[in-house]
């Protein structure tokens, strides 16, 4: 068995079984909370956010979309394992160390929930490190992961909001109109928010080649996410008026800043991809004539269209693995050329010139003549 086969083994293992404990105690806590009509009432509330927040993250994610399994696993992550990891690790730490609700709430939470929160991230870089190909990637792991935290804490403080046990509200339904708008409505992106600095750290230590570079950049980024997590969860100790400052002053341009930063990531993303596989046709890996179409999305959609209009769905699929191969080894052959490839890039490099030679004299770009099957 490849090493490469025993990683991705050991990773599917590991966050599998960790995610069904997380489950399991997820479903006791939720049990002890309150009503069941309660429990799925804020199930329900706390569901609102999460499909518009994901199709962002997914929108940033198209010029080398992650597999899909990988981004499920991030989401079932973060709303089984980090949260209960974060909760019992919280209450132990806060009954140990005998902290006030304040400082729980500033210093505690966040270093544990980003801790628990990051942990996925680390064994991503661990285990399946070939696929991040940078700081575009990390935010998206991360994106998944917080998106998943955030919809399990809100329902426990959607019900604790209806219970009056959060000891901020009025109860029954007007405490759980309040906490929808504030963490729902207001914020669904804090906790991406704060985990994508992680995840900024986790695509800076792929990209770098220095050990020293790495664990440098994976500590800043943690340390960041804990510093913008404490900053928000201690504006809400001194009331609304601070709360506003903080999140006009502080997390909305941190979250246009992060944006930003994806956008041009993004953008980067398209100048790497064509030099690297202008590269690779040099060397013969690819011909030079497709890169277009493989670079600029409308022009994939625009080959996804052509190939369905004149060879059906499986023209049209085997038109999709061709461009997805190519832009994999597009990213693989740029790692190559930086330095910082991954250890089975030979194996890797090997397989998608394979599926780009079986696949490419089946199919045909727009103006070509569509092959004869």
């Amino acid at each position: 068995m490849s090493r490469k086969r025993r990683e991705s083994i050991a990773f599917t293992v590991v966050v599998t079984v960790l995610v069904v404990l997380g489950a399991l105690l997820t479903l006791l806590v939720l049990a002890l909370s309150g009503a069941p009509g309660i429990v799925l009432l804020a199930t329900g509330l706390a569901a609102l956010p999460v499909g518009p927040v994901v199709a962002t993250y997914l929108w940033l994610d198209r010029y080398e979309p992650e597999p899909k399994r990988l981004l499920a696993c991030g989401l079932l992550w973060g709303a089984f394992v980090a949260t209960m990891a974060a909760i019992v690790i919280g209450g132990v730490g806060g009954y140990l160390g005998g902290f006030s609700e304040n400082v729980s709430l500033a210093v505690v939470a966040p270093v544990t929930e980003e801790a628990s929160k990051g942990f996925f991230l680390l064994l991503l870089l661990w285990w399946r490190r070939a696929e991040l190909d940078g700081i575009l990637d990390g935010i998206v792991y991360a994106g998944m992961v917080g998106i998943g935290f955030a919809f399990t804490e809100n329902i426990l403080y959607l019900t604790a909001a209806y219970d009056g046990t959060d000891m901020t509200g009025p109860g029954g339904m007007a405490g759980v109109t309040g906490t929808f708008v504030v963490r729902c409505l207001f914020s669904p992106f804090a906790h991406p928010l704060f985990t994508a600095f992680t995840g900024i750290g986790i695509g800076i230590a792929v990209m770098s080649r220095g050990r020293g570079r790495r664990v440098l950049a994976i500590a800043g980024g943690y340390l960041l996410a804990v510093i913008a997590h404490g900053l928000w969860n201690g504006s809400t100790i001194f009331g609304l008026g601070s709360f506003a400052l903080v999140y006009l002053v502080l997390m909305a341009p941190a979250l246009a800043g992060l944006f930003a930063l994806a956008v041009w990531a993004q953008r980067s993303e398209r100048r790497m991809l064509a030099a690297a596989l202008t590269d690779a046709a040099q060397r013969g890996l690819v011909p030079a004539t497709d890169i277009g179409w493989v670079v600029d999305l409308r022009a994939r959609r625009a080959a996804r269209q052509y190939a369905a209009q004149y060879g059906g769905p499986q023209a049209a699929r085997a038109m999709r693995d061709y461009q997805q191969a190519a832009v994999e080894l597009g990213f693989l052959h740029n790692r190559l050329l930086r330095g910082t490839a991954p250890r089975d890039w030979q194996a890797r490099g090997q397989e998608f010139v394979t599926r780009i030679s079986a696949v490419r004299p089946h199919i045909a770009f727009p103006g070509q003549v569509v092959p004869v099957a």
